[in-house]
Order: structure tokens, then sequence, then C-alpha cells
């Protein structure tokens, strides 16, 4: 049984920092497309960031330069490091995989994703 603990949320000031972690249990963070999801109220989900198995990196465009995802493989975690935080990054996050051996991230559909965390959420105040 997979699943995927998201944590590290919280409220923060604007130009503040947060550091988002998904433990996976049951998955292997390597063995396929990861990503970090955002979610605003009245806002379709969105990618915020992903990688797949081999470790290339796609970010969405509003979070290049201040957005960081990584993996630890030992401890079978994936992070988001936020920096320099926006009122608009005001969302519920959450970590998603694809199935095992579902390796490439570009041009995978929300719907692609198999396994979903319950969310994190991250406030930024102006």
């Amino acid at each position: 049984q997979v699943q995927l603990v998201e944590s590290g949320g919280g409220s923060v000031q604007s130009g503040g920092s947060l550091r988002l972690a998904c433990v996976a249990s049951g998955y292997t963070v390597r063995s396929g497309c990861m990503a970090w999801f955002r979610q605003a109220p009245g806002k379709e989900r969105e990618r915020v960031a992903s990688m797949n198995s081999v470790g290339s990196i796609t970010y969405t465009d509003s979070v290049k330069g201040r957005f960081t995802i990584s993996r630890i493989t030992s401890t079978n975690t994936l992070y988001l490091q936020m920096s320099n935080l926006k009122p608009e990054d005001t969302a519920m996050y959450y970590c998603a995989a694809a199935a095992p051996g579902q390796s490439y991230c570009v041009g995978r559909s929300l719907e692609e994703f198999n396994f979903w965390g319950q969310g994190t959420q991250v406030t930024v105040s102006s």
C-alpha cells in the first residue's frame, strides 16, 4: 500500500521560506515521476515542480528561481524548498507520484498521477 505523507506547511510572511517534505512508504522515490502540486481556493490544481526517475526537474514559471525540488533516496523523501514566498503562493500543497516505472514527467496530466498525499497548507501573508 502506497502512502505519501506531507509535512512542513505553515504560515509565513511574504519573503519567507518553508521546506515541505513528502515521506513515501510502499513506494521508492526514484521509481517514477514525482511532483508537487498546489491548489488555491477556487482555482484548479496546478503542478509546481516535478522530478523524474533519473532526476530531471521541471518547474512552473511562477516558481522558477524560488522553489527547489529534491529527494533523498535513503529516507525515501521528496522535498520542496520554497524561498521568497509571495501571497500568491498560498495554497494547499500536495505530493503526487506516478506508478512505478512511469518515469517521465513532461506531459503527464494530473489524472496520470496514481498516488496522492493528504496535503499541507501554506499561507503567505503580505
